[in-house]
Formats: structure tokens, sequence, C-alpha cells
């Protein structure tokens, strides 16, 4: 199970807190480490001695230009952010990401990505739109701010919680799965129907890119909350397409 989780920083800006990162992953049983446009050279003297003989994960982490291709193939992208939103999003608190990890990651094509952002801004609105979910660290209102390296601790913490109370025959509901075996769009997947859908709205004149007026965050809210399978994608994928054909020729009925 936690070798199916995956920590993604966006824009670190000091090594020290890369090598901090790998340390609280290692002593968590964590591996899968992958940098987004890291505003600092990742491997220095400073992530080696934060790192505290963890830096073999730095050495084989993945350095990435954007959270797209940091979490192409996950199942499940939660996004750590502190701040409320103008558009609400769907927020747990740790323990209660923790709990619903033994069912994420049932099946075997199942992948779970805890993205964390700059340490002096946090994930932007765009990169928090692209997560299924938000978790929240409830820490002092008085003194709330985190280091980087504190916050994955205290997340990478509760997967590893989650991993030992899981039941003995490894015997769990796969969530990412239904009854017929279907597994669920993957983040890629779901990053090119959200495409084929604007592009499909603007041609039916639904949807202008020059007052968005927040349609497509809350469509992208209201799917991600649905968790579609990618069956039921490739379905609706195929009804834009139809739409997009009858848009084309004009045809009134």
């Amino acid at each position: 199970m936690l070798n199916r989780i995956r920590i993604v920083l966006i824009g670190t800006s000091h090594p020290g807190n890369i090598g901090g990162t790998a340390r609280a992953m290692h002593n968590m049983g964590l591996a899968d480490l992958v940098l987004v446009a890291p505003r600092c050279e990742p491997l220095t003297a400073d992530t080696v001695s934060r790192a505290s003989g963890a830096d073999a994960l730095v050495h084989r982490a993945r350095t990435v230009a954007t959270l797209e291709e940091a979490v192409a193939d996950c199942t499940l992208v939660v996004g750590a952010s502190a701040r409320s939103r103008t558009l609400p999003w769907p927020m747990i608190t740790p323990r209660a990401l923790g709990e619903r990890l033994p069912d994420e990651l049932a099946a075997p094509a199942s992948r779970v990505a805890l993205v964390f952002g700059r340490e002096d801004s946090g994930l932007t609105n765009a990169e928090l739109q692209r997560c299924h979910a938000h978790v929240h660290i409830p820490t002092n209102p008085e003194f709330s701010s985190l280091n980087l390296a504190a916050a994955v601790q205290v997340l990478a913490y509760e997967c590893r919680l989650a991993w030992l109370a899981r039941p003995a025959s490894g015997e769990a509901t796969a969530a990412d799965e239904d009854e017929d075996g279907q597994p669920l769009a993957s983040h890629e997947e779901l990053e090119h129907y959200f495409a084929h859908l604007e592009r499909t709205l603007v041609a039916i004149g639904f949807h202008d890119p020059a007052t968005p007026r927040q349609l497509m965050a809350r469509l992208r809210r209201f799917t991600l909350r649905a968790r579609p399978e990618r069956m039921e994608l490739n379905i609706l994928r195929g009804i834009l397409s139809a739409t997009e054909r009858q848009a084309e020729r004009g045809d009134d009925g």
C-alpha cells in the first residue's frame, strides 16, 4: 500500500526542505517523491544533511515541469491547503485521509498523490482545482504555519497508521473499482476529458472563456467529486464527440 502513495512537492525553494521531506517519508515507509519545477537545486549538502540518511529518496526522485506530469497515473490526488477558497472544495482531515487509503489502494492499479505547495504561498487555485480533495492540518489558529517537511510528516504518519491498521488478511474493498471491476479514471484521463468538455462547450456557445464565471471550475469540482470510472468517462467523451459533430454540421435536429 505505502509504495503506491506519492509525495509531490511543487516549487520548493529550499533544498533543506526537500531533504527534510525525504527523511519524513523514509521514517514512515514512503519512497515515491516527485519534484515539480523546484526553485532550488534539489540535491545539495543541505539536502543531504536534513535527510539524515534518507537522501537516497532524493537521488531517486523524479523532477518534472508540471503537476499534471507528476500525477498523471494517479487515481486520487489530494492537495494540502490551509486557506479557505472562494469556490469550496471537498475538505478532509489528515485522519480521514488515512482512513480512506486502504480502500483507495486496494486495487493494484490505484495510486494516490499527496501534493504540497511552495513554502511561501502554498498551492495556487488552479493547482488545487486539479485535486479530488483538499486536506487541512488543524493547527493552532494563532500560529498555523507549518514547515513543509513537518506537514509531510503529519500526513505520512497518518498513511503509516492506516497501513498498520489494515486487515491482517490484506482483504479490502477496492474503492477504485466497482462490482464489475471497472477502474477509476486516472488524473491524465480526467484532464483530457476536461479539455474536451471545455472545447465542446465553447463550440456550442454555452461557455465563453472571456467571461468564465467559474463554470469550468464548478464542472471540474462536480466531476472529481463523482469519481467517474474510466468506462463512464469514455461514454461522456463519446457524447461530447457526437455533440461536436452536430455543432459542425449546424444540424438543428
